[in-house]
């Protein structure tokens, strides 16, 4: 039996495309096996798809002053021993990393161990992680057109990101009862990232009575960021956070706010959703989310807003803009390249076995 490692974590980001090779890989006949740290989102995020879950050390690798500076190159270190132990013992075949601090000691113990692995960048630049595991590699696949020149020439491979395919699967009905919704009124909806956004989740509220106007509206919050006083509200419906039904909730959606990770926009384009994008500012993070939000933008997918400039007024002057021009982002994002990714890195997969 052909056996693949699965490595990933610290973010929903890091797990969600790795889920949506499940299917696939097992079509081919893999036993997947998944290492993640102990405790980390990705053990519960596994945990439902039956795949043998191995905990490790983990360690994250900071930029800024932190006494965990201190203790983390010791926890890296063990998982790197751990992460060796278990691919002596296991034996796989090949290695796919999707990122985050967990994946490095696993793909630099395939390394020791010979076994070849794939790295995927989900970003525009590539982060610190698989910036040190990109010498380990043997393929690196990537979303954007420009993120190849960040990558070695000789490893770099334009795949677009792994979609879970129910999600263009949804049932509009099934949502319009979750939401208690008619058919009457188009529906916006809000994403504000996996642990929801309070910049975003403030703007959307703020502009609620003349959204409601001619709208409705599904806002995905965040873990304690619901707002009980709006229950209420005809039309709009609120959620911290949605698993089984969010690809019915796709289907419902006429556009899109969302904050602009890179697995969350790529299934947008995907599923073909006009978007408004408000990336995390650069204050805030190493600006990726800034570049993601640019690069879609310049390929016609998206409308941005900055989140500096981001205000009640200009939020609802850019949703009247978005869905008045609807159709212009469909049929720019039916015209992408990256249609069919999964495909695409499980052929790499394969390839990068039989070497």
């Amino acid at each position: 039996m052909k056996r693949i490692i699965l490595t990933g974590g610290g973010t929903a980001g890091h797990v969600t495309p790795n889920i949506a090779l499940l299917p696939r890989l097992q079509e081919l006949g893999y036993d997947i096996q998944y290492i993640g740290s102990y405790e980390g989102i990705e053990k519960e995020l596994i945990e439902p798809f039956n795949i043998p879950y191995h905990g490790i050390s983990s360690g994250k690798l900071r930029r800024y002053f932190s006494p965990k500076n201190f203790s983390d190159p010791f926890r890296v270190l063990k998982g790197f021993s751990e992460a060796n132990k278990l691919i002596r013992s296991l034996k796989p075949d090949v290695i796919f990393s999707k990122g985050g601090f967990v994946s490095v000691p696993v793909v630099l113990a395939g390394k020791k161990n010979k076994v070849p692995v794939v790295i995927h960048e989900s970003d525009m630049t590539p982060g610190l992680a698989n910036r040190i595991s990109f010498p380990a590699a043997t393929k690196v696949c990537c979303n954007f057109p420009e993120t190849l020149d960040s990558l070695p020439k000789e490893k770099a491979v334009l795949t677009g990101s792994p979609i879970r395919q129910e999600l263009l699967s949804g049932n509009k009905i099934a949502a319009m009862d979750l939401c208690g919704f008619s058919a009457d009124k188009p529906v916006i909806l809000v994403i504000g990232g996996s642990l929801g956004s309070v910049v975003v989740n403030n703007a959307v509220r703020l502009a609620l009575p003349e959204l409601l106007e001619k709208f409705q509206v599904i806002h995905l919050c965040g873990k304690d960021k619901l707002d009980p006083s709006l229950n209420r509200l005809k039309g709009y419906a609120q959620f911290e956070y949605i698993k089984s039904e969010l690809r019915n909730i796709f289907a419902l959606a006429d556009i899109v706010i969302s904050r602009a990770g890179a697995n969350a926009i790529c299934e947008l384009l995907a599923l073909r959703k006009p978007n408004l994008l408000i990336p995390l500012s650069a204050n805030a993070s190493r600006g990726d989310q800034i570049l993601n939000a640019q690069s879609f933008e310049r390929q016609g997918f998206s409308l941005v807003i900055e989140e500096e400039d981001l205000s009640k007024e200009y939020l609802l002057e850019c949703v009247k803009k978005l869905f008045q021009n609807r159709d212009t982002y469909i049929s720019a994002m039916h015209k992408s390249q990256l249609q069919n990714s999964i495909q695409t890195i499980t052929d790499i997969i394969e390839h990068v076995r039989r070497i």
